[in-house]
């Protein structure tokens, strides 16, 4: 059996600096506040992911993203064309506001962001009031989950997971960088 939380259950296990899964576009994620450096840390430990590999933010709205970003350092044609694929699978790898933490950038002077067209992540995201940090559900060396079993296999029974279903989407999300343009990873 998997543990698997309403809504509100997991905004409240987010908001007190737990990870849990939730379903993507492609598949389930793990998520935590992205404010929280003992939540990112904890994160980081269970996928066996390196800090300095950096993390994915997503969000209901580019509002909930801006903290995190310097919009000084792009022009309004690069923020319109991030602002013109969104909601969507695209993540945009922005320059990093200066207050922007290491355990969410790692070695790079960026941080990677996307505006979710999930509905229901989207809605997590406004209940939370802010956006998560994304990372596949999956054990380093395992294939990410499609599925709460899975991530109930992988993870254990009592892994808090947002109950839903990912989208139809096959490829995780295409990684764009906005200053060139540059495909990172294919969608």
């Amino acid at each position: 059996m998997a543990n698997l939380l309403s809504l509100s259950q997991s905004t409240i296990r987010l908001k007190n600096g737990e990870v849990i899964a939730y379903p993507t576009e492609a598949v389930f994620g793990l998520g935590c506040d992205p404010d929280c450096q003992s939540a990112v840390l904890k994160l980081l430990q269970l996928k066996q992911r390196s800090i300095d590999k950096g993390l994915i933010l997503i969000a209901s709205n580019f509002q909930q993203l801006t903290p995190y970003i310097n919009l000084n350092a792009i022009t309004a044609e690069q923020k319109q064309l991030a602002l013109n694929s969104w909601p969507g699978p695209i993540t945009w790898i922005f320059p990093k506001n200066l207050s922007t933490p290491y355990f969410l950038s790692g070695q790079f002077d960026s941080i990677a962001v996307r505006v979710t067209a999930h509905p229901l992540v989207r809605e997590l995201c406004q209940q939370f009031g802010k956006p998560l940090v994304s990372t596949s559900a999956n054990l380093s060396g395992y294939q990410a989950c499609k599925t709460a079993a899975e991530v109930a296999k992988q993870f254990g029974e009592d892994f808090p997971i947002l109950q839903g279903e990912t989208g139809n989407r096959s490829q995780p999300s295409e990684i764009r960088d906005i200053l060139t343009g540059h495909i990172i990873r294919q969608g």
